[in-house]
């Protein structure tokens, strides 16, 4: 009976953890499935907080989180996203780190970052303090007493039907079979009543999936009464059906739900699983350096061995092992960096490394301004083990060179050769007389 109940009180435990907020409390749980729903086209401000199960800060928020919704009940709406489960909608909102807090006001579609103190009374002052402005901008709207639509553009709203390709008989082969897009194709009827609920849902993922995407995950659209041959050839039999089409696949039907929240993570997922390999960059300026890791989450940064340490072969090969992991890590879509040791002194200093210990690597957030090192072995093993701590929140980190970013210097890239020892110079001594100094007397 006993392991029964330490079984029992252990899964309540891990239940616990997990969920940070249920029905009883006054935050909403907001999901892809109700987010649209709850937020966007509410006409209440919303501060949303964005989280993780595993994430330490989170898990000291979370009382005064729900403490904050009890005082602003009725009049500020608060919710809270797992954006660890839900990486679509943390992804929609530029959401990098744990817990992320957006206050969604006026323009629902450019939520504003809560800059503010963790503690129930700052979250409520700056609730009302938001509160306050949202009403300010609502008094100066125009005298004809319209009310400013907040929730009718880009993709939190209406979405544009541009957005959405029309596929036809003639263009099909060629922009979705032959094109290196993936693809999101509905087959629909104009009749239809789903296909008509559908469309504003399918628009609106469209321009939200174009812009996150950079158009590599395309929606698309068919109308199977005029178009029957593309529509027969792969048996659409009802109305709306969705296929996803990936270059030299078979299509396969899409199984998710029908608001543009589930069909935005499913583009999404779809886009990580074909994005390409990250690539490793030699850092030659400041400039690439932040350029790389501000568009980032982490930035994974390899310190070399000089190369007249190990040749170009040995360079290669640990260029070869950090290529691989960027390959193994890539959905995570990081910044890959390295440098030759003693290149970018400044560098190496405020991680730590200073001088030994090559080759060497740390993970940086520059939001955050942290970096970890890694401690086990330069190999894929070793690299893994340290990324995968990482990407889970775990892991040791300490503040990058006392909180400020280090000096980056120019310098030429390698020329994939091996080193050349400098040349010493050569000295003429056939006009020196040595026979003069040997005469004087010693001191």
């Amino acid at each position: 009976m006993r392991p029964f109940l330490l079984g029992v009180l252990g899964c309540s435990l891990v239940l616990s953890v997990q969920a940070f907020y249920s029905a009883s409390d006054d935050v909403v749980v907001l999901t892809p499935s109700n987010f649209n729903k709850e937020v966007i086209q509410s006409d209440s401000l919303w501060l949303v907080e964005f989280y993780a199960p595993w994430c330490g800060h989170c898990q000291h928020l979370t009382p005064d989180w729900k403490k904050a919704a009890t005082a602003l009940k009725g009049i500020v709406k608060v919710g809270a996203v797992d954006a660890d489960q839900h990486k679509s909608l943390g992804g929609q909102y530029g959401v990098r780190g744990f817990p992320t807090i957006k206050i969604f006001g006026a323009n629902k579609n450019k939520p504003e970052d809560y800059q503010g103190g963790r503690s129930s009374q700052a979250i409520v002052d700056g609730a009302m303090n938001s509160l306050r402005t949202l009403v300010k901008e609502r008094l100066s709207v125009g005298q004809n007493g319209e009310k400013s639509n907040t929730s009718q553009s880009g993709g939190g709203g209406a979405g544009n039907k541009e957005d959405v390709v029309e596929l036809t008989d003639d263009n099909f082969d060629k922009m979705v079979l032959e094109g290196d897009e993936v693809w999101m194709v509905e087959f629909f009827a104009p009749w239809c009543g789903h296909c008509k609920n559908l469309e504003p849902e399918w628009a609106a993922a469209a321009s939200a999936v174009k812009e996150q995407t950079k158009g590599k995950v395309r929606l698309g659209a068919v109308d199977a009464t005029v178009h029957q041959a593309v529509s027969s050839r792969y048996g659409i039999r009802g109305f709306p059906t969705i296929k996803v089409f990936r270059k030299g696949e078979e299509p396969e039907d899409y199984q998710g739900g029908r608001s543009r929240g589930d069909i935005i993570e499913r583009a999404l997922d779809l886009f990580s699983d074909h994005a390409a390999t990250p690539e490793l960059l030699e850092i030659l300026s400041e400039d690439l350096f932040k350029k790389t890791c501000e568009d980032s989450q982490l930035c994974v940064i390899g310190v070399l061995p000089h190369i007249l340490d190990t040749g170009a072969a040995g360079r290669n090969g640990y260029l070869e092992v950090m290529k691989k992991m960027s390959e193994k890590y890539k959905k995570k879509m990081w910044g890959w960096l390295w440098t030759e040791a003693g290149a970018q002194m400044e560098l190496e200093a405020s991680l730590g490394i200073g001088g030994f210990g090559y080759p060497a690597m740390a993970a940086i957030n520059t939001r955050k301004m942290k970096f970890a090192l890694l401690r086990g072995s330069f190999s894929e093993t070793g690299i893994h083990e340290f990324l995968r701590e990482l990407s889970v929140g775990r892991g040791s980190t300490a503040t990058l060179g006392g909180g400020n970013m280090p000096k980056i210097h120019t310098v030429e890239p390698w020329d994939g050769n091996d080193g050349q020892l400098p040349v010493e110079e050569d000295y003429d001594l056939s006009d020196v007389d040595l026979d003069d100094d040997f005469d004087k007397d010693e001191l």
